[in-house]
């Protein structure tokens, strides 16, 4: 099985989270209560090493909120969010005026857990659709353990054989602030070539099926 994807592969799976992240979007200005954007997603893939020492590196510096993806498709999201991002989401979302630090309190871990169930549940609901798969997100949670390690479970014993990663920046904004915050979505080997396989037998985004 071929694991590279072509630029058409990538396009529909950029448009698929693009139409799962416009929902996000939609489902999060109802809590900011101000108008929302998120920006168009990156896909990169990755070999294990590599995957592992990014997440390390994010997880230095932000907090971390995390996903999981069962069902058909086994893999899991991972939400960050800087000391500056709580700052401005706390100051957007909760009317709160906090210092930019990395400690929360128990209404900001609160607000970052629904905000990582609100974007994940979109996307997993636009693959599940689209991709015709049965599956569903896990209750998010904070992590505080090594996430390089909480990985382990997608990674494969190879360092050729590489899972999928979705590298998504997303963009929230206000009418005086703007808020990045990277977005990570994992998938596993298997995973992945379950969403290769269907993309390269059916067409998707309103064309008809593919003969078999």
């Amino acid at each position: 099985m071929n694991l590279s994807m072509s630029e058409l592969e990538r396009d529909i799976i950029r448009e698929i989270l693009n139409i799962g992240l416009a929902r996000a979007a939609d489902s999060f200005a109802v809590i900011a209560q101000e108008r929302v954007m998120l920006e168009v997603p990156n896909l990169d893939l990755l070999p294990s090493s590599s995957i592992i020492e990014r997440v390390r590196e994010y997880q230095a510096s932000y907090v971390a909120i995390q996903s999981d993806i069962r069902g058909d498709f086994n893999g899991s999201t991972f939400m960050f969010f800087s000391g500056q991002h709580v700052q401005r989401l706390s100051k957007v979302c909760l009317r709160m005026q906090v210092t930019d630090a990395l400690k929360l309190n128990e209404l900001q871990e609160s607000l970052l857990l629904e905000i990582s169930n609100i974007i994940t549940g979109a996307l997993v609901t636009q693959l599940a659709n689209i991709l015709k798969a049965n599956i569903y997100g896990a209750p998010p949670q904070a992590p505080t353990g090594d996430l390089g390690a909480a990985l382990h479970a997608l990674m494969p014993d190879q360092e050729a054989l590489q899972p999928l990663i979705f590298s998504v920046i997303t963009q929230f904004s206000d009418k005086d602030n703007s808020v990045e915050l990277p977005l990570m979505l994992f998938f596993d080997r298997a995973t992945f070539v379950k969403i290769l396989d269907i993309i390269r037998t059916y067409e998707f985004l309103g064309k008809t099926q593919a003969s078999r």
